[in-house]
C-alpha cells in the first residue's frame, strides 16, 4: 500500500538508501532485542491481559519511506473500548490510558514491539519517527523529504521530544498545536542530522537514547 492511494496529497519521495551496513546491524541488534527482552516483553503483555483483555499490541498503519505505508506495532496503553477514531496523540495524564499503559508510555517500553518492525524492513534503529495518516498533510513545504529516510526507533528528535506528551498548551487544541509546532520543530531537527549522518553517529544516538531510557525507568521505579 502506498500514500498515493489515500486522498491526503501525493507523498511519493525518492529514498536515501540506508546502506547494507546499516540494514546488517539492524538485522543483529534486532534480533538480539526480541531474544533478550522476550521475558520483558512476556511480562508486558501478561499484565496487560490481566488489567484489560485483549488485544495486547496497537497495530496501526504508518508512513514510512517514500510515502509508502506499513502496520506498525506497539503495546497497546489505551483501554481496550477506547474510539480508535479518537484523538490522534496521547497527552500527559490521557485519560484513555491505563495503569499499564501510563508506565508504558513513561519508559518508552511500549516502543518494544517495533523491533519486529526493524527486522522486517519497515523500520530501522535509527530514523526519523514513523507519522500516523492523520498528520500526512504535515509532510508538506519542504518536510517531505523526510520521507527520503527509513523511519526508525531512535533519532535525535525522538530524544529531544521524548517528554512531548507534556509539551501541550492548556489552551491549544493538541492536533493544530501539534501540525504548526511540534511537526516542523522535529521536521528540521531530523533534515539537519539525516543529511549528514554516519553509522557512528547513530551507533552514538543508539546509546544515548537506550541510557535515557534506562534512567527514566529507574528514576520511576525509584521515585525520583
Amino acid at each position: 500500500m502506498n500514500a498515493l492511494d489515500m486522498p491526503i496529497g501525493r507523498l511519493a519521495m525518492r529514498c536515501v538508501s540506508h546502506g547494507r551496513g546499516r540494514r546488517a546491524i539492524d538485522i543483529i541488534a534486532a534480533c538480539l532485542g526480541l531474544i533478550v527482552l522476550s521475558p520483558l516483553m512476556l511480562l508486558i503483555a501478561a499484565a496487560l491481559l490481566i488489567e484489560g483483555g485483549r488485544p495486547v499490541l496497537f497495530v496501526q498503519p504508518r508512513i514510512g519511506a517514500g510515502g509508502h505505508l506499513f502496520r506498525m506495532y506497539k503495546f497497546r496503553k489505551f483501554y481496550p473500548q477506547c474510539d480508535t477514531g479518537g484523538l490522534a496523540l496521547t497527552l500527559a495524564n490521557d485519560a484513555r490510558m491505563t495503569t499499564v499503559g501510563r508506565f508504558l508510555a513513561f519508559s518508552k517500553m511500549d516502543e518494544l514491539p517495533q523491533l519486529w518492525n526493524v527486522l522486517k524492513g519497515d523500520m530501522a534503529l535509527v530514523g526519523p519517527r514513523p507519522e500516523s495518516l492523520s498528520f500526512a498533510e504535515c509532510f508538506r513545504d519542504g518536510y517531505e523529504a523526510v520521507l527520503q529516510y527509513k523511519p526508525g526507533l531512535f533519532g535525535p528528535a525522538q530524544i529531544m521530544f521524548r517528554h512531548e506528551a507534556h509539551f501541550y498548551p492548556r489552551d491549544v487544541e493538541p492536533t493544530a498545536f501539534y501540525k504548526e509546532v511540534l511537526f516542523p520543530a522535529k521536521a528540521k531537527i531530523d533534515l539537519s542530522y539525516y543529511g549528514r549522518r554516519t553509522i557512528l553517529s547513530d551507533a552514538a544516538l543508539i546509546i544515548r537514547g537506550v541510557f535515557i531510557v534506562l534512567g527514566t525507568t529507574a528514576g520511576r521505579s525509584t521515585g525520583a
